[in-house]
């Protein structure tokens, strides 16, 4: 089926056609025809398999066809999200795919001052994507009305549970009418997520891609066995035998991002940033500079990067396993989009190998191996072209790691 076939409004229909959509994906295909009758939807399918135009094709119809109908105005759907930058993603989409159409759509974020924000808003928008914080502070100043919501979306809803936005959740929900159409999307479920779910919908449809194979096929992940104070020279290894690569590097917190940028520095290997103590506008910008290609590798941590849909990553590096089993799945999730071929290598430290037992416990099958021979780690040791040898800073850097994991387990 194509998407010429679905009966959708003709300039959504041109718009697909200009932005390169030709056939619905997996989830597209279950998940439109559902939207478009009404249904409420908890809608599970891997990272970069098109979900956020899974639910814009037939929400932007939907309001389209009230608009041409001549309902009033206010804002018809709610996009909820966690993080600015997939505000801003999920934004572009939609107004991508709402040209030539009557629907207007905004997104809210904190961040940034609010007084734009407040002016677009009283011009009249039909949907807003937006951040909980920035939302809240609009809703309690008069800016924001919520009682002609005919739609509310979820969108990450797992990590947004990560981050405990469930009381936000449950706080929106009582400015909503209770006759909604509700819509709960997310790559990976638990029960959790599956009891707040069915707590916010009625008679939901489930849709569910690819559940025992959380990791798509087109990404090629393996992890490899490297000592945490030598992760830094497999990293500059691998940077510099992929030249032409565009390669986003993973870690576990925002200390640890610069630390990497430094080290990269001292390697002569241009890098940028991006996590929450960056203000928007370098974060923009860090990402901009990614996605054209201009800078090859970002360092990112996993809140800054969740949902981000960069085109083009070619290698994703795990420089830290992440603490939790999903977070795995996303990470790699970002290389490998649509139909296009992804690498991703974990560094797994000895210190990290029960955090690895855990992410194969979750995925149901192990990891394949990156074997490395002493003669081959010896040589990336040997390559390197970063000469601190401070052993003080190398070993607080493991203290930190071990340290925190005793914090989480408290």
């Amino acid at each position: 089926m194509k998407f010429e076939d679905y009966h959708i409004s003709s300039e959504i229909k041109r718009n697909l056609e200009t932005a390169g959509f030709k056939r619905p994906t997996d989830i597209q295909f279950k998940a439109i025809p559902a939207i478009l009758k009404g249904e409420d939807v908890l809608a599970i399918a891997q990272t970069g398999t098109g979900k956020t135009a899974a639910f814009a094709i037939p929400v932007i119809d939907l309001l389209a066809r009230d608009k041409t109908s001549g309902r009033t105005d206010g804002i018809k759907c709610v996009v909820m999200v966690p993080t600015r930058e997939l505000a801003i993603q999920i934004t572009e989409v939609f107004t991508k795919l709402a040209k030539h159409t009557k629907v207007k759509v905004f997104s809210v974020f904190g961040g940034v001052e609010q007084e734009p924000q407040i002016a677009q808003l009283e011009k009249g928008i039909d949907i807003m994507v937006s951040t909980p914080g920035r939302m809240f502070d609009l809703a309690s100043q008069g800016h924001i009305k919520l009682d002609k919501v005919d739609i509310l979306i979820l969108d990450e809803a797992d990590h947004m549970l990560d981050l405990g936005f469930i009381k936000d959740i449950q706080d929106l929900i009582k400015l909503l009418p209770k006759k909604r159409q509700t819509l709960f999307f997310s790559a990976t479920i638990n029960e959790t997520i599956k009891k707040l779910a069915y707590s916010l919908v009625r008679n939901a449809i489930r849709i569910q891609i690819s559940p025992n194979n959380p990791v798509a096929r087109n990404i090629n992940h393996s992890v490899a066995f490297v000592d945490m104070d030598d992760k830094r020279f497999f990293l500059e290894r691998t940077i510099k035998s992929n030249p032409d690569s565009k390669i986003l590097v993973f870690v576990r917190t925002k200390v640890r991002a610069e630390r990497v940028f430094a080290a990269l520095d001292r390697m002569e290997i241009k890098s940028l940033t991006i996590h929450g103590d960056k203000d928007q506008a370098e974060r923009v910008k860090a990402l901009n500079q990614f996605k054209t290609g201009e800078t090859k590798v970002l360092i990112a941590t996993d809140v800054s990067a969740r949902g981000i849909d960069i085109p083009n990553v070619d290698y994703v590096v795990n420089y830290d396993m992440p603490e939790q089993p999903e977070n795995y799945v996303h990470r790699v999730g970002r290389t490998g989009r649509g139909t296009q071929k992804g690498l991703a290598v974990s560094f797994c430290s000895p210190e990290e190998k029960p955090v690895l037992e855990q992410i194969q416990e979750y995925l149901d099958k192990p990891i394949d191996v990156l074997k490395i021979s002493h003669t081959d780690y010896s040589a990336t040791l040997e390559y390197t072209t970063d000469q601190n040898d401070d052993l003080n800073a190398l070993m607080k850097e493991v203290e930190e790691y071990q340290s925190s994991r005793k914090g989480k387990k408290k």
